[in-house]
């Protein structure tokens, strides 16, 4: 199933408080940037991070899930109503991912 664009508007206006905020289409599904750093996508209409160890420690309770098969587990956001822990989880997020790479 892939994931529609009514729910990719709705996580991308809850994210609208934070700058430098983009995201890339990719089959059916949408991966989300954070500064140039991917932070997490929309798999199936749910928003999920790399489990990076900031996320955890904001979220100990966050179910794994697999964005789909073959790929690595990710969090689960449930709480994608308060556009301040948004921002909050991902300026924690962010000083923990890789810069992108040159080309």
């Amino acid at each position: 199933m892939a994931s529609t664009k009514q729910y990719l508007d709705f996580i991308l206006e809850q994210l609208s408080d934070l700058d430098a905020i983009s995201y890339r289409a990719m089959m059916g599904e949408y991966i989300i940037y954070y500064d140039g750093r991917i932070v997490g996508g929309i798999y199936d209409d749910r928003f999920l991070v790399k489990p990076t160890k900031s996320a955890k420690a904001m979220m100990p309770n966050a179910h794994m899930e697999l964005p789909y098969e073959g790929a690595k587990e990710m969090l689960l956001v449930d709480n994608v109503d308060s556009r301040e822990f948004l921002k909050e989880l991902l300026e924690a997020m962010y000083p923990e991912q890789p810069a992108p790479k040159k080309r």
